[in-house]
Parts: structure tokens; sequence; C-alpha cells
């Protein structure tokens, strides 16, 4: 089987972001007994998927900074146990800027991280502290130079557009701010407003707006102009890196390749079959020893042909059609040249022999573009 990768949802958060949409919780208390199921899925788990390799690790959250060091290492160390996991696998670890220090970096890479994703979102604390993050813009930075002393080469910074009051020449400021510091890679976000959220909530009742369209639309056109200029390819819808620093861990997403996810709200994927861990983490620490609480999905053809057009889009390589005539019906794949042929005219798809992607403008519009190669699937029993 090809490359696989293993995603670890920490679900636990000291302080909830108001524009977060993600599973989390604020009960630290359920910390070690998390820490026990953990370990107990690991090894329930990793049977189904004896024979895989293992390219990636990637502590997702939540907040994975609420682990100690010595936390993630056991967990790397289970993992090791139970799953045929590469040498020189990526381990990314994702935190929050306030909680890293040296020491803490420095354990980090003792234990097998060694990339570090960095949630910086933003570089004026007026819009940090609209977001109800923890840290300062001045933490942030020095974060970032801490990981580096700390003898990290692979860096990625998160930040987010689309904040109300950000004019498009501060976004460009944060943009030059963050790529000046040893960085190489950066994953930047366009806001949204979701239902159930702070942000969501304030935007029903008026109390923010979000910024006019053509405000968010020349935002993202800075945005490429900042990174194309500072050498970061722009390989997937928000994602941008020097060569050779692009998310192993998300390439697998993106490319099809089959992933287990650990933990509350966590996804997995083997190609045929889609299953997701509910998101309630008081569930899932008092499973026992029963399997973790879950559901799963078998995957109709017209569900594998839409995720192969929709993770193919995302990415600069974009899709090859005459690619998948062996995997998928002929009316599906003329069906999805049609739409792509159509948007080829409006100027939001290039062809590079049979190869489509979407240009600058296309990324734009990219749900409906998306949308419009996508088959229905067939009712139950259809």
């Amino acid at each position: 089987m090809r490359g696989a990768g293993i995603y670890l949802h920490i679900p636990f958060c000291r302080k909830i972001c108001h524009y977060c949409d993600f599973y989390k919780s604020r009960r630290l208390e359920w910390k070690p007994a998390f820490l026990l199921t953990l370990e107990r899925e690991i090894a329930h788990r990793a049977p189904d998927w004896e024979g895989t390799e293992f390219t990636t690790v990637y502590f997702g959250g939540g907040t994975p900074s609420v682990l100690s060091a010595k936390e993630v290492a056991g967990i790397l160390v289970v993992l090791q146990r139970h799953f045929s996991i590469v040498r020189n696998a990526e381990v990314t670890f994702e935190a929050n800027p306030d909680d890293l220090s040296s020491g803490f970096l420095r354990d980090l890479r003792r234990a097998g991280v060694n990339r570090i994703s960095i949630g910086v979102q933003a570089l004026r604390n007026p819009l940090l502290r609209m977001m109800n993050r923890r840290h300062d813009a001045k933490a942030a930075g020095r974060a970032v130079k801490m990981a580096a002393e700390a003898g990290y080469t692979n860096i990625s910074v998160d930040l987010i557009y689309g904040i109300p009051n950000l004019t498009v020449e501060e976004w460009e400021e944060e943009l030059e701010e963050v790529l000046a510091l040893p960085v190489q890679h950066l994953s930047a976000y366009l806001l949204t407003f979701e239902k159930g959220t702070v942000f969501g909530r304030w935007v029903e009742r008026g109390k923010i707006v979000p910024p006019a369209e053509e405000i968010v639309v020349e935002q993202f056109h800075r945005l490429r102009k900042v990174t194309n200029e500072k050498g970061l390819l722009h390989y997937e819808i928000s994602n941008f890196g020097k060569e050779g620093f692009f998310s192993r861990h998300n390439l697998l997403y993106w490319r099809g390749n089959p992933y287990v996810g650990l933990g509350p709200s966590a996804h997995s994927y083997n190609g045929k079959v889609r299953r997701w861990n509910l998101s309630d983490v008081q569930g899932y620490v008092k499973s026992g020893p029963r399997e973790v609480p879950h559901e799963e999905e078998i995957l109709s053809i017209e569900d594998r042909f839409n995720d192969r057009i929709l993770t193919s889009l995302r990415t600069m390589w974009g899709i090859d059609l005459q690619q998948l005539a062996g995997e998928f019906p002929s009316s599906m794949i003329k069906g999805a040249e049609k739409a792509l042929e159509k948007w080829l005219r409006t100027g939001h798809v290039e062809r590079e022999g049979e190869r489509y992607r979407l240009t600058e403008e296309g990324y734009l519009l990219s749900d409906r573009v998306i949308s419009d190669c996508m088959v229905l699937s067939r009712p139950e029993g259809g």
C-alpha cells in the first residue's frame, strides 16, 4: 500500500478562539484519562493497518501544546510499537506561541518531532484580542525564532485574512513580517464566520461586520504576490511552501492516500471506507475496554470520484482526467471534462496537456468550479 499518515486529535484548549469550529474541550482534567484511552485506541486500531507503511505523523487539535514533551514522547513510542512508521517520517506538532519555550522545543525534537506548526494567526494585538488568542504579537515572532534556534529547519506558521478591520495594507505588512522570520511554510486561511462560534453569533447580532468581498479578494492577491516574491510556491488553496518543504502529511490527503485518525472527532480513510470518531471527549475516555465511539460509511464510486476531484483541484498540480479512465466510468470523466472546459473559457481554469488546474482567479471560485465537476450520488437502493 502507498504511504499513509497518522493524525492525532488532541482535543484540549486552555482558551477557546472566537472563530474556531473544530472540536475542542477546556476540560484539561480529562487529559490523563484521554492519554490512556488514546494508547488503547492505538493498540486496538493497529491490526486493521497491518502491512501499511506510515510516512507522516501529525499532532493536531485543539491545542497539542497543552501536552508535555514527555507525554508527546510517550505517544510516539506507542505509535512506533504498533504501527510501521518509516525512519525519516515527517512528525508535525501544532503549537500556540505562548506554550513554546526553548527547553520545550528541544525536548520535542528529542522526542522525534521534526516539523513545528505555530498558530500565529495575526501580528496585531487588537486583532489577537478580538479573536480571543492567548498570545500577543511579540510572542508570535519570539516563538518562531526560538524554534529555529532549537534546531528546527521545517517551521510552518498559520495566518488568517479576511478579519474585520484588517486592511489590505496591514495584511501585506503582516505577510512581509512573518516571511522575514526563519519559516519555510505558510498556511493562510480565509476567516469564515461559522454558526455556533462566537464570531458567528456576533455577525448575527451585528456586533462585527465581515469585510467587503473586494477587500478579501485583494488580500488574496497580495498573499499570492508576497509569497511568490519570498520564494514560496502556492501548492494548495491555503498553503504555501518553499521547494522541499510542502506539508507531506497534508499532501497525503490531497493525493488520496490512506490515513488513520486517532482521538475524538478524528477522521480515517482507507480508500474505500471513511470513519470518524465522535466529537465527545467524555464519551471517548469513558469507552473503557470497548472500541471508542465512532461512525463510518462505505464510499460509493460517486463519492470516490468526487473526493478525487476535490483533492486534486485544490492543488497546483490539478487533475489529469485521463489518469482516472481505468478507475471510473467514462460518463463521470466526460462530465468533469465538460465542466472544466467551461471554466477554461472563463479563465478560471488553465490546461497544460491533459492536466487541468485552477488559475489565480479560479482559486477565488474554487468551490463553484469543483462542485461543477462532481457527480450526484445515487439515492440509496438506486
